[in-house]
């Protein structure tokens, strides 16, 4: 009987916490197989440094809150693990942390970096004479992941753009006679634009302009496109996704600084956008950044990502208890009308470092909105409702206790 290490990485969504308790419920049904379930205190850095949760101390009913709880629930981070030959005292450390504590499998939540993380993980452990099942949680707004159909998180998010692009156009329509003819809402997504697509989703009756990081930022053809719906409605809503890029590869976003991971840090694209129309055009804007309350939003998740979240968490462990290693439990499709789904299972080796980004076929050809099929790809993952239970009026989440392990080794540096 070994222990379990679960963590999670990189920006958190309003589900991953669903996971978490996919994982921890799951393993907590093989007490025969599984010791105790440690996390890692802000992801993987918790299992460099050593500072593992012990999560059999938290109870039945906060775990399963945790379902309901949106944001990374025992901390994440933006820290990505250099290469093998780079830094493989890192990767050494951390097959001595999970020696040290009995620490047998090794659950990753999180996007392509922490895919990687995880398949180098267990090659080296395999080397170390320490094997380590290593499976991949994937998590990620940006939907960016191969193999799976959607990621969990991203459901969520496509709910809250398609929502939020919704209501504000119906403000924005309702002054648009003597004020407010503009509404810039600037959305997650580097290099893919599957967040900025679900503002397509609205009826067609609202004009709503998308721009993609696939497609080339033409200037020209997005002032007439914005000019040509302010006349026909009387206003227009821009969803501009934050990898929009000029024809020269530079980010309309882009401030001249990296995150923790080496990207380009990015913000600023919505402003941008509504001082060109102001410019050009002489329209009166205004514009909003979603940023956080995009993906932190869980008093208005998807039930079907809730529930694939969960499922997926739940899968990791069955995979490991199948004696799976270096594998990443994945969503298959299996319908549409009505939508249906089950849980596969990709190799890490075809899915770390692999972006999977808008196919073609889903952007009009104009390079401003969604066709049907994307539509139709997209409808199912927002559809149903899981509202969290309430307290004096707010959502009432879980907080835990986050009570520590006794460390063995010396300490680390990261």
């Amino acid at each position: 009987m070994k222990n379990a290490f679960y963590a999670q990485s990189g920006g958190v969504t309003a589900v991953i916490n669903a996971s978490a308790c996919g994982v921890i419920e799951t393993a907590r049904k093989f007490p025969d197989k599984i010791g105790k379930v440690y996390a890692g205190q802000n992801g993987i850095i918790g299992a460099l440094m050593e500072n593992l949760i012990d999560t059999s101390k938290e109870s039945d009913s906060n775990i399963s809150a945790l379902k309901h709880t949106p944001s990374g629930g025992f901390g994440s981070c933006r820290y990505k693990m250099k290469s093998l030959e780079a830094n493989k005292a890192e990767y050494e450390r951390l097959i001595e942390v999970f020696k040290a504590h009995d620490i047998g499998y090794f659950f990753y939540n999180g996007g392509g970096d922490s895919a990687d993380t995880c398949l180098k993980v267990s090659q080296l452990s395999e080397s170390m004479g320490y094997p380590i099942q290593a499976i991949h949680v994937p998590k990620t707004v940006d939907n960016d992941l191969p193999v799976t159909d959607n990621c969990p998180g991203f459901g969520s998010v496509a709910k809250y753009i398609a929502v939020s692009t919704m209501e504000a156009s119906f403000d924005v329509a309702s002054m648009a006679a003597t004020s407010t003819k503009i509404f810039v809402l600037e959305v997650m997504g580097r290099h893919a634009g599957w967040i900025a697509a679900a503002g397509g989703l609205v009826d067609d009756s609202i004009p709503v302009v998308i721009l993609f990081p696939e497609i080339e930022f033409d200037e020209k053809a997005f002032l007439a496109k914005v000019d040509k719906n302010v006349k026909e409605f009387g206003y227009c809503t821009i969803v501009v996704s934050e990898g929009t890029q000029w024809p020269d590869g530079r980010f309309l976003a882009e401030q001249g600084t990296r995150d923790d991971f080496g990207h380009a840090q990015l913000g600023g694209a919505a402003p941008v956008v509504a001082n060109l129309i102001k410019d050009a055009l002489g329209y009166k804007y205004h514009w909003a950044v979603a940023d956080y309350l995009q993906r932190a939003a869980r008093h208005l998740a998807s039930k079907s990502d809730v529930e694939q979240a969960y499922a997926l968490g739940e899968a990791a462990v069955n995979l490991a208890m199948e004696g799976k290693n270096s594998v990443m439990p994945a969503i298959i499709r299996t319908g549409n009308n009505p939508y249906t789904w089950e849980i596969g299972m990709g190799e890490l080796k075809d899915i770390a470092n692999v972006e999977k980004m808008m196919p073609m076929d889903y952007i009009t050809k104009d390079g401003f909105g969604i066709t049907d099929a994307c539509r139709k790809y997209l409808q199912p993952l927002i559809e149903g409702e899981d509202y969290p239970p309430y307290k004096n009026g707010l959502p009432d989440y879980v907080v835990m206790k986050k009570e520590m392990v006794d460390k063995k080794l010396p300490s680390f540096e990261v």
